[in-house]
Formats: C-alpha cells, sequence, structure tokens
C-alpha cells in the first residue's frame, strides 16, 4: 500500500497511533532529564483537512471529527481542539506537531522527510525551532546515524508509508540494529491492518532475537477483509510503565466511542517484560 499522510490526516487508524504518542512523550515528560525524539517519517507536519488531497478521501470525517463529536474523553481530542484554537477541526497536527508541542526548553527533536514534495513544507511547518532539526534523508539511515542520542532518554517514531513490498522485513532489520546500539530508548512502530495475520515477520524477527519489552497494540474498526484499511497496529519496544494498561483502556474506549461493535481492541506483549 501507499500510506502518504496527506490522503489519510486524521482517519481512524491515526487515532491510536496519535494518543499512543501524546501518552508516551507525557512519561518522558514525567522526568527532569531531557529526551530525544527521532520521527523518521515526518510528511508535512500538519495537515489542512480541507485541502483536495484530504477532500479526495474524507478520511477525517470517518476517524478525528467523528472523535470528537462523541463527547468521549480522549487526550487527542484535547490536543486536536488546542491545535484548532477550540474551533472546527480544519487541522489536523502530524506527529512533528504532536511532539514539538511535548518538547521543553531541553528536548529535541529530530523529524525526517524524503520525499522532495513534502521536505520544504515540513521546514516552513516547524519553523525557527532550536530545539528542531528537519533531515532530508532516509529514515532507516537516520536511524543507524543520530543513535544513540546524546540525551540517553527518548522515543523512536516509525511510521512508514509502506509503498515498498519489503518494508515489513526493513522495519524489522532497522529496529534490530537500533536496539542494539540504543537499547534502552523507546520504539514505537506503526503498521497498516488489512488482515487478521498483520505484519508477523516482524513481531516474529523480533521474539527470535529475544529483544525484552515488546508490546503489540492493534484497533480496527471492522472485520478484516483483506483489501480495506480497516485499522493499525503499534509495535512498542520498552513502553513506559503502566502503558500497557493505558493502551488497553484506549483502545476499548476509542472503539466504543467510534460505534464499531464489529471492531477490534487488542493489546498483547510479543515479548515477556523484564
Amino acid at each position: 500500500m501507499n500510506y502518504r499522510h496527506a490522503y489519510h490526516a486524521g482517519n481512524h487508524t491515526e487515532l491510536l497511533k496519535h494518543s499512543a504518542l501524546i501518552l508516551i512523550l507525557r512519561h518522558l515528560q514525567a522526568k527532569e532529564k531531557p529526551f530525544f525524539v527521532l520521527d523518521t517519517h515526518g510528511g508535512i507536519g500538519e495537515y489542512d483537512l480541507g485541502s483536495e488531497k484530504a477532500l479526495k478521501t474524507g478520511e477525517a470525517d470517518g476517524g478525528i471529527r467523528r472523535l470528537v463529536k462523541s463527547g468521549a474523553p480522549s487526550v487527542l481530542v484535547d490536543f486536536v481542539r488546542g491545535f484548532n484554537g477550540g474551533g472546527d477541526i480544519t487541522r489536523y497536527p502530524g506527529s512533528p506537531a504532536i511532539i514539538r508541542a511535548h518538547l521543553r526548553d531541553k528536548d529535541r527533536l529530530a523529524a525526517c522527510e524524503l520525499h522532495h514534495d513534502d521536505i520544504d513544507t515540513l521546514r516552513r511547518n516547524m519553523g525557527r525551532d532550536d530545539r528542531v532539526a528537519v533531515h532530508h534523508r532516509d529514515a532507516y539511515e537516520a536511524m543507524n546515524a543520530l543513535l544513540p542520542p546524546t540525551e540517553r532518554r527518548g522515543l523512536v517514531l516509525i511510521d512508514p508509508p509502506y509503498e515498498k513490498i519489503d518494508e515489513e522485513d526493513k522495519l524489522a532489520s532497522a529496529l534490530l540494529k537500533a536496539h542494539k546500539k540504543w537499547p534502552t530508548g523507546v520504539y514505537m512502530a506503526w503498521y497498516p491492518i488489512k488482515s487478521s495475520t498483520s505484519f508477523p515477520r516482524l513481531k516474529r524477527a523480533l521474539a527470535e532475537a529475544e529483544i525484552p519489552n515488546v508490546l503489540c497494540a492493534e484497533l480496527t474498526l471492522n472485520p478484516t477483509d483483506e483489501i480495506s484499511l480497516v485499522g493499525g497496529g503499534l509495535i512498542i519496544i520498552n513502553p513506559p510503565w503502566q502503558l500497557d494498561k493505558e493502551l488497553e483502556n484506549l483502545t476499548n474506549d476509542l472503539r466504543t466511542a467510534m460505534r464499531s461493535p464489529r471492531g477490534r481492541a487488542d493489546v498483547s506483549w510479543v515479548t515477556p517484560q523484564k
């Protein structure tokens, strides 16, 4: 598939991903020492839901706008409302915007984007901020070059467009190499769900490498049919304490708020905690 963010901003698969991102950032904020975030696929940083690309799919109506209308309490709804100045939901924050809003004075963000059409827009949307560095480079090359950070604490967010057939294997290989260089970092990788067996090679590679503390969270709003994008999943290495419980509540709350009785919410350990 080709998951270009401009077409899918604010859709139902973004709800779990960006809610979990906010929860992890809040955990990082809980300690005084500075943290570093590497966002490997930054996109353009924020999205106009009235743009031609967003209107072509209209997916925000069945995602963030539907969640807002539900009235359910949500860390993501609170953030998106604030991002829109409390008014109508016309803009949706990409992960760089969410991360930047959670940075303190000494925290850092490195946001990477490879697409030539997107990198200049990402730079403009990030503006002048000494805490933020925008890199025009390949995601997996950046993981090798920028890790481990000097801060020793932080998060690597990996959110590929899945344009290539071998993306799952490249992601697994990159995670194994990165974890070897920086075993204490938190890693969160997103993947799309179309089938009942979602990304088994990734999970198997992490299990066979005996990497501890690997959590998986999945949320689908409809049954899988091998064709439709029905949901998304997260692989999280070294999740903060009690994030598994928070994600259990989050996935169930999202499924209820989105009125998806045929959907599925699942949080489980790929490899056990140590």
